[in-house]
């Protein structure tokens, strides 16, 4: 990756999500040093907005050889990074950019209940809902709901373990200053006094945010002229995505353990197999948190704990930048912004650059993972 870029982060953008996606595009091709014609690739998601012909117009592209996009929305957000790689490992494109460009606060509410029907639905992509909406699960908050009951009760976690890892996250985010929440830390009376959302698990707290904005990531090959960008260019040690039989984009209520994670599971196993690498290498983790216990469960399932244990690898300080584990240090989710998931991956990029707000000391290697897909990053 040798150029990322974004807009500000917010609640009203006041433009429309091509322009987002144009701004964040061209902000990334400046920071690799790059012009629009040397780019001949992109990649997006299924229900990102923008089409692919406008960016050709507003930007400049001059020709593209590659498209493609990605379904399962946010826990799909890494495998944007899996497409570029095929797309310049095979010699399909030479430069292509990962955009996601999304108004989920002033547009399209992603918090809100809806019953996909079609491609163009806030959360399309699956027919599962249909199913369960008839019987109140009728929004994302509720989906996952199910799965953190079943989960807390497996295993005694209560919803002020979920509280724990938020207040960190918080914590991140009020250090800042490209964050919602910059400046505004959260204390665990705070969380616990926040509503339900669906109780016993989710608190208004323990929700991501419905943001406005976009991020742009350029991937190439290290071997092609233009990848002498004009900063250090962060490698992608491994990349890769875990679709499991039963499951769904997001509802996951016909498997056989709602409040297990077996796609992260295979997800950590190859990832860390393809780079070689083990648990203890991760400098610095960036998790998708939509909703904390979210979070908890990844952090399981991917192999940094047992089943069980990652509220007591949480603690009270266990995802700070100077913890056992330094996770989403931009606030994540929950506290920066939601661009889907992507923003965790420019996180990534500045960690392993040393610019980030919240820097982790001597980052090298970093991992961005999203329940179904994920990546490995190196410097």
């Amino acid at each position: 990756m040798v150029g990322i870029g974004a807009t500000e982060f917010s609640k009203a953008a006041g433009r429309s999500e091509t322009q987002l996606a144009c701004e964040a595009i061209v902000a990334a091709l400046s920071d690799a040093g790059l012009d629009a014609s040397d780019v001949d690739g992109v990649v997006s998601y299924t229900i990102d907005p923008v089409e692919e012909a406008e960016l050709v117009r507003a930007v400049g592209f001059q020709e593209l050889t590659w498209s493609s996009r990605v379904p399962y929305g946010g826990a799909g957000s890494q495998a944007t990074l899996l497409h570029a790689a095929a797309a310049v490992t095979s010699g399909a494109a030479r430069a292509v950019v990962v955009w996601r460009a999304i108004k989920a606060r002033s547009g399209t509410r992603f918090g809100g209940a809806a019953v996909p029907r079609s491609p163009t639905s806030a959360h399309a992509g699956t027919s599962a809902a249909q199913w369960s909406a008839p019987y109140g699960a009728l929004t994302p908050a509720s989906w996952i709901a199910l799965l953190a009951t079943r989960y807390m009760e497996t295993f005694g976690v209560t919803n002020e373990d979920f509280g724990r890892a938020v207040v960190q996250l918080r914590a991140h985010a009020a250090t800042n200053p490209e964050a919602h929440y910059f400046g505004r830390p959260l204390s665990l009376e705070e969380h616990q006094q926040s509503r339900w959302i669906a109780e016993p698990g989710i608190r208004r707290a323990d929700c991501c945010q419905e943001s406005d904005g976009a991020v742009a990531l350029i991937v190439t090959s290290a071997d092609e002229p233009v990848a002498a960008a004009a900063t250090t260019p962060v490698r992608i040690l491994a990349v890769t995505g875990s679709a499991l039989n039963g499951h769904e984009v997001a509802s996951d209520h016909y498997v056989p353990d709602i409040g297990d994670f077996p796609e992260s599971r295979a997800l950590g196993n190859r990832l860390f197999a393809h780079a070689g690498l083990g648990r203890d290498d991760v400098d610095v983790a960036l998790i998708y948190d939509a909703f904390s216990p979210v979070l908890l469960m990844q952090l399981e399932s991917l192999g940094f704990c047992g089943p069980g244990e990652a509220k007591d690898l949480i603690g009270d300080d266990g995802l700070a930048v100077t913890g056992v584990l330094p996770c989403n240090p931009n606030g994540g989710l929950i506290g920066e912004a939601y661009i889907h998931g992507l923003n965790l991956t420019l996180e990534a990029v500045r960690q392993l650059r040393g610019t980030a707000a919240n820097q982790v000391r001597a980052a090298r290697t970093a991992l961005v993972a999203a329940t179904r897909s994920g990546v490995l990053l190196g410097t």
